[in-house]
């Protein structure tokens, strides 16, 4: 084929490849296109693969003066193919001159991502511009090392994440009935994914049960504590003091075991009796020297008691505030979390948050956050030297949503909880999938922990930056296709994946409840009556 295409430039990142006929460059009947990987021999051993980045038609004149086209292509070295069949990438130092130019079979390409141990190899995704060729990923290194999956509303990330974990629950270490010993947690804030995982425990707000004791003093100040108040230190102060006491009046254990507990201690108090203990303080009297006169705070803390009150008795906190919340123990609230509960075992635990309202979504997300990287620690503390054999992904679908990159006091502790699980959570076995239309508006901390990326269509500019910003690898052209992306195309890049790829996310199935609505197919059918009883029924639960 030299007579066809031949290297008429060689540069320190680039191959400029003059083709003169392009009809018969090709092979397998496919024809070229920019993203098309090419071979381009220079000795007897092996060859260099680079893929098309652009190409541009040079007009020139034949012998009789006829006017012809040649098309120059510019092609970016990826690696290299030794005579045995592997592929290395970089290498690609290219003898002068190359011998000769040549499509690249499936057969080669394959040969690029076939590098990842058979044992470690995850597979999702296929070539965007072939889909016969698959595109493994190393599973380990894929989970353990935070993921992010982004992109705008309708390139298809909730079908992604659902292609993911489907692949993930349904892979085995040779031949077993039953389940695999996957865990995973998916945060779930528009109830999208219960049709993709039907045998997943699926908690909505009117079974979530989470202990008020168990939150955190952060969590608990962001739930009670309006910051910017005048007398919100005074009200700090009585919180953590009455909290402190309860707890330890209420705790059955050794005496020496009670004189350390401490504010943040996970101990069951009363949380009606703290209550009555503040109203107490707002009207305390004291003695004085010439008889008995207000205490320090009396008629202080009247806010507060308005807030604590109207919190206590909102129904719609109910699963974190109730009376029902009492006697659940830490244990049952774990095995709950992760789907441990005896005969109702699941890879899959889905938390639809939809129900929560969006003042106390970002402790609810913190407080099971945190309660899991706590079950992630100790169950590595108390056998230090092994791993954690029960891993857990927790999945945050809309992540900005919660952990925005914003210094609101009332998003304090959700980005202090999953900022320590991005830092400090590979350790123990608790790893992050963010999920976000929205990558610019995530605390940085948190997504620049992630080593692995599925970039989907973005079409907002500070989101696209954002990504190119942050991603580990220099792509090139590849990042300026973000906004022209196809629906379940994507960017796979980071630690697992061979190279950068441009690819295309295999069909979940079964699908989740993410379909955009067909307004004009709707619109076009005759009128139909709502049920607005019902609707005004379930607004009211």
């Amino acid at each position: 084929m030299s007579e066809v295409a031949e290297v008429i430039a060689v540069l320190p990142d680039k191959i400029r490849i003059l083709i003169n006929d392009i009809d018969n460059f090709q092979i397998e009947g496919e024809p070229l296109s920019v993203g098309s990987y090419l071979k381009v021999y220079d000795h007897q051993d092996g060859c260099i693969i680079a893929i098309i980045e652009n190409f541009l038609i040079d007009m020139q004149e034949n012998k009789e003066g006829t006017p012809r086209k040649n098309y120059v292509v510019e092609a970016s070295p990826l690696g290299f193919i030794t005579h045995e069949g592997k592929f290395i990438r970089g290498g690609n130092q290219i003898a002068i001159p190359p011998r000769k130019v040549e499509p690249a079979s499936n057969a080669d390409i394959q040969k690029i991502y076939n590098g990842i141990e058979e044992a470690s190899q995850f597979i999702f995704a296929t070539l965007a511009q072939d889909r016969t060729i698959k595109i493994p990923v190393d599973g380990n290194k894929f989970f353990n090392k935070h993921f992010a999956i982004v992109g705008s509303t309708g390139s298809g990330k909730s079908h992604t994440v659902a292609k993911v974990i489907q692949e993930a629950i349904n892979t085995k270490d040779g031949e077993y009935d039953g389940l695999n010993n996957s865990h995973i947690v998916i945060f779930d804030i528009h109830a999208e994914y219960a049709t993709a995982f039907p045998n997943a425990q699926l908690i909505t707000v009117s079974e979530l049960t989470l202990p008020y004791w168990l939150l955190s003093s952060e969590e608990i100040e962001d739930l009670f504590i309006e910051s910017n108040e005048e007398q919100s230190h005074n009200q700090v102060a009585v919180l953590k003091s009455l909290v402190t006491e309860n707890k330890k009046k209420h705790f059955k254990g050794e005496a020496a075991a009670r004189a350390k507990i401490h504010y943040d201690s996970p101990v069951f108090f009363d949380l009606n009796e703290v209550f009555e203990a503040i109203k107490a303080k707002n009207s305390e009297m004291i003695d004085g020297k010439n008889g008995p006169k207000q205490g320090a705070l009396y008629g202080k803390l009247q806010n507060f008691i308005n807030r604590f009150e109207n919190k206590i008795n909102d129904v719609r906190l109910d699963f974190l505030l109730g009376d029902k919340v009492k006697k659940l123990s830490t244990e049952e609230t774990i095995r709950r979390l992760i789907s441990y509960v005896k005969d109702l075992e699941s890879n899959i635990t889905i938390i639809d948050l939809s129900g929560v309202p969006f003042e106390v979504l970002s402790t609810t997300v913190s407080l099971i956050s945190r309660l899991l990287f706590d079950h992630a620690y100790h169950t590595k503390k108390i056998n230090p030297e092994s791993k954690n054999e029960t891993p857990l992904l927790l999945i945050y679908e809309e992540a900005h949503k919660y952990v925005p990159k914003t210094n609101l006091v009332k998003f304090n502790a959700s980005r202090l909880a999953l900022e320590r699980i991005a830092k400090e959570g590979r350790k123990y076995g608790i790893s992050l999938g963010i999920v976000s239309q929205r990558p610019s508006e995530i605390s940085e901390t948190i997504f620049s922990q992630c080593s692995n990326f599925v970039a989907m269509r973005l079409t907002n500019p500070d989101d696209q930056n954002y990504v190119k910003k942050l991603l580990p690898d220099t792509l090139g052209t590849l990042t300026d296709a973000l906004s022209t992306l196809q629906a379940g195309e994507a960017l796979l890049i980071g630690d697992a994946s061979v190279m950068p790829t441009l690819v295309n996310i295999g069909k979940c199935s079964p699908s989740p409840s993410s379909n955009d609505i067909l307004y004009l197919h709707e619109w076009k059918k005759g009128w139909k009556e709502v049920n607005f009883e019902q609707v005004i029924s379930n607004w009211q639960r």
